[in-house]
């Protein structure tokens, strides 16, 4: 396979910045939640450079640096579930990009993100219950953490779609050419 040296220079930067936003997750701990975000975007920016494969090196790689190298293995662990997210709607967009035939591809899509984030978050809150609460929680509250995990994606989500579209945008044309 043939690697072009700017495809390794450039991912090995994004892939810097990656493990030092989550580094940086477990010092400025207000900022965490946004530190995390950013480096999945990273994810999503080498999708679309470089293709799925290259892609899911760039997140293999990411979460076992971060796991290395980042003192908060839970912020890692953060990290690959939303790295996870974005693998997985990056390549629900490539598989919908070909199915032209295909009648309502746009809620399909938003449909497939809301499945590939709940794979993920359900297990989790239930899963890591005793470390998420101090205490035993009702159903009700639960049912609140559930619901306010959606509202969550849908502000990620469209977060990483003003990222994409508007930041990188402007970037990408002094970055890349």
């Amino acid at each position: 396979m043939h690697v072009k040296a700017k495809t390794v220079a450039f991912g090995g930067l994004l892939l810097a910045l990656s493990v030092v936003f989550m580094a940086l997750g477990s010092i400025i701990e207000t900022s965490t939640l946004f530190l995390l975000a950013a480096a999945s975007y990273f994810v999503g920016i080498v999708i679309r450079e470089f293709g799925l494969k290259t892609g899911l090196a760039f997140y293999l790689a990411a979460v076992l640096l971060g796991f290395i190298t980042a003192p908060n293995k839970f912020y890692v662990i953060t990290f690959t579930a939303m790295g996870f997210y974005i693998l997985g709607i990056e390549t629900v967009w490539k598989w919908l990009e070909k199915r032209h035939e295909m009648n309502r591809r746009h809620t399909v899509f938003w449909i497939s993100k809301y499945v590939i984030f709940n794979i993920v978050y359900i297990p989790i809150v239930f899963v890591f219950r005793d470390m998420l609460f101090s205490q035993a929680v009702s159903g009700g509250v639960l049912a609140g953490v559930l619901i306010g995990g959606q509202i969550a994606l849908f502000i990620y989500d469209r977060a990483y779609d003003y990222v994409q579209a508007h930041v990188w945008g402007k970037i990408r044309g002094r970055m890349m050419g």
